[in-house]
C-alpha cells in the first residue's frame, strides 16, 4: 500500500508531461502561423501574376 502511495505521489509531482504539452502547443502555434503566412503569400503572388497576365493581354503584341 505504501509503495502505491509513493508511486502516485511521484506521478503527481512529475512535470515532464506538462512540459511536453507546452512544447506541443508552441509547435502548433508556429505551424498555424506558417500556414497563415504561406496562404497570404499565395494570394499575393496569384494577384501579381493575374495583373501581369491582364497587362499582357490588354496591350497585346506591338508591331
Amino acid at each position: 500500500m505504501r509503495s502505491t502511495l509513493r508511486s502516485l505521489r511521484s506521478l503527481w509531482r512529475d512535470r515532464r508531461g506538462a512540459t511536453a504539452v507546452e512544447y506541443g502547443m508552441i509547435l502548433a502555434l508556429i505551424v498555424i502561423g506558417l500556414i497563415a503566412v504561406v496562404a497570404q503569400l499565395g494570394k499575393t503572388t496569384s494577384a501579381m501574376w493575374n495583373g501581369v497576365a491582364h497587362n499582357v493581354t490588354e496591350t497585346g503584341p506591338r508591331g
